[in-house]
């Protein structure tokens, strides 16, 4: 086990803790007994997860004074990011008889997390919620600053709301019943921290992600903090997005429009899009002149040695046009001005509504025309 440590997202009124630390769910942490001691809990799964970590979880709540009830189980992936799973995961908690005491507890990754997040925000105009993320992606991302949603029609996390959670409790020893590719999908978050904001992190990351993605708990433990610190940072001066928070979405301009265009199944899971998209962000900015082309394939070079992907496989057929259909549509725009976050180096970037069509254009062909490649 490693040391446990802990970060403080300091919200006014919204303050809440990061509990981060192997084999967290069977020792259980005074935490959960001190904020919730006494009070009726629901927890919210997937059918993948329960087989793995629900009676542990429920064990360290009832062990901390929590009295939980049956567990809503959704099935997992992407698709249960549905109005459809919403209402039912809604019904069944509402229908087990709840009231505002009520604590729910989202158990998974960043699909459950969202949904669950959104029903907490939503059932009885707000419930508290408790996030015990079971991804790397979930973990370092998704668990951490409150953002609840589901996906419709019209695009990705287009509908939801604001909603932090009261704790969050992230065991380590989860990641190791995660698959690679999950793992990788993590890893790319990851990344797109030290891209923004944290040149050393990311020199840190080429010597340590091998040990890290291979089971190295140390270097798990000492990453994935720092990587909550940087959104937690961020989150605390910008809860609402109106400003900084925006630097989070660094490559999901274009990862979003990918995720849309391939389906929002397993084709391409969003770490692997943001990925992707990290790179054509980088692209925009050397042909911006704003960033060096060296950062560019230095990051380039990074993903193709962890094995994230780095180019759209041609086998998707994505066009520019669909590209740009897609991009209109985020939520980060400014009327009809696309928003991205631009890079001045590995480490430095800023929102932009100012990027020139043509060579938005450019970028875009260059990206669609290259060799798929996850090595």
């Amino acid at each position: 086990m490693t040391e446990r440590s802990s970060l403080a997202v300091a919200l006014a009124g919204r303050e809440y803790d990061i509990v981060i630390e192997s084999g967290l769910l069977a020792s259980g942490t005074d935490e959960l007994a001190r904020r919730f001691g006494g009070r009726p809990a629901r927890i919210v799964t997937d059918e993948i997860v329960s087989g793995l970590h629900l009676a542990a979880a429920t064990r360290m709540l009832r062990d901390a004074g929590l009295a939980v009830g049956e567990p809503t189980v959704v099935p997992p992936g992407e698709g249960s990011k549905s109005f459809e799973t919403f209402a039912v995961v809604c019904e069944e908690i509402l229908a087990s008889g709840i009231d505002r005491s009520t604590v729910i507890v989202a158990l998974g990754g960043g699909v459950v997390g969202d949904l669950t997040g959104f029903a907490a925000a939503s059932m009885l105009r707000g419930l508290d919620f408790v996030q015990i993320p079971t991804t790397l992606l979930a973990q370092v991302d998704s668990s951490v600053g409150g953002k609840t949603s589901v996906n419709s029609r019209a695009g990705k996390n287009l509908v939801g709301a604001f909603h932090q959670p009261r704790l969050v409790l992230i065991d380590t020893d989860t990641l190791d019943t995660l698959p690679r590719r999950e793992m990788l999908c993590g890893y790319a978050e990851i990344v797109k921290h030290a891209l923004i904001v944290d040149r050393a992190f990311f020199q840190r990351l080429e010597q340590s992600a091998a040990r890290m993605l291979d089971g190295g708990k140390e270097e798990r433990a000492a990453i994935i903090h720092r990587s909550c610190a940087i959104k937690a940072e961020i989150v605390t001066r910008d809860e609402f997005e109106h400003g900084d928070r925006a630097l989070l979405n660094f490559g999901h301009t274009f990862g979003h429009a990918l995720e849309a265009l391939t389906g929002m199944d397993d084709t391409l899971k969003h770490g692997e899009a943001v990925a992707i998209g990290t790179i054509m962000a980088l692209d925009l900015s050397v042909r911006l002149k704003l960033c060096p082309e060296a950062d560019r394939v230095r990051v380039l070079q990074h993903y193709r040695a962890v094995g994230l992907p780095t180019a759209v496989d041609p086998a998707w057929k994505i066009t520019a046009a669909g590209m740009l259909g897609s991009m209109g549509k985020d939520k980060k725009n400014a009327g009809d001005r696309i928003g991205f976050i631009l890079s001045r180096g590995i480490g430095s970037s800023f929102v932009s509504h100012d990027v020139p069509m043509d060579i938005l254009h450019a970028t875009l062909h260059k990206a669609l025309g290259e060799t798929y490649s996850f090595a």
